[in-house]
C-alpha cells in the first residue's frame, strides 16, 4: 500500500472508532486504543507509543520521542482529543515526520463533532496524488466556463 491508500484507510477506521464510541468527549487514549483496534481488524500493521531515539549534535538524548502511532511503517499518526484545534500540532508533525525520515502524517482531533473535521494531512515531500485533493469547481466558476462555451 501507498502512504495516501494507507491514509485513506486511517480516515476511514478514524471515522469508525469514533462513530462506535459515541463521538468527542472521551480521554485521547481511548480514541487511540479504539483506532488501533480498528486498523488491526482490517489488517492493518500499527505500531503504538513508538519510542524514537533522538540524537543531538552526535549526543543519543536520554529520553526518546514517543510517537503515537506508526502505520504500515510509512505513516505517523498524532491523535488528539481536544476541544480547540492549535495549529501548532501540524508544526509538531511535521517535525516528527523530518526526524523520522518519513513522508506523511495525520493529525486526528477526536474532539470534533465529526471527526472528519479534525482530521490534518501534513506532508514531507510526498508528491500529492491527483485524486487525493480533487475538489470539483466552484458554482461560480462553473457558471463562467458554461458562459465561455
Amino acid at each position: 500500500m501507498t502512504e495516501n491508500e494507507i491514509s485513506k484507510a486511517i480516515v476511514d477506521a478514524a471515522i469508525e472508532a469514533h462513530r462506535v464510541l459515541g463521538g468527542p468527549g472521551l480521554i485521547e487514549d481511548v480514541y487511540e486504543e479504539a483506532l488501533e483496534e480498528e486498523l488491526r481488524l482490517r489488517g492493518i500493521q500499527v505500531e503504538r507509543q513508538l519510542p524514537v531515539r533522538l540524537v543531538y549534535k552526535g549526543k543519543v538524548l536520554r529520553k526518546p520521542l514517543r510517537l503515537d502511532m506508526k502505520v504500515e511503517n510509512l505513516v505517523l499518526v498524532d491523535n488528539k482529543a481536544v476541544a480547540d484545534w492549535n495549529p501548532i500540532f501540524e508544526a509538531q508533525m511535521l517535525t516528527y515526520l523530518r526526524l523520522t525520515g518519513l513522508r506523511l502524517g495525520l493529525v486526528i482531533n477526536f474532539g470534533e463533532r465529526l471527526v472528519s473535521a479534525g482530521i490534518h494531512r501534513v506532508v514531507n515531500g510526498l508528491p500529492e496524488e491527483a485524486d487525493f485533493n480533487a475538489k470539483p469547481p466552484r458554482r461560480r466558476d462553473a457558471k463562467r466556463d458554461s458562459d465561455s462555451i
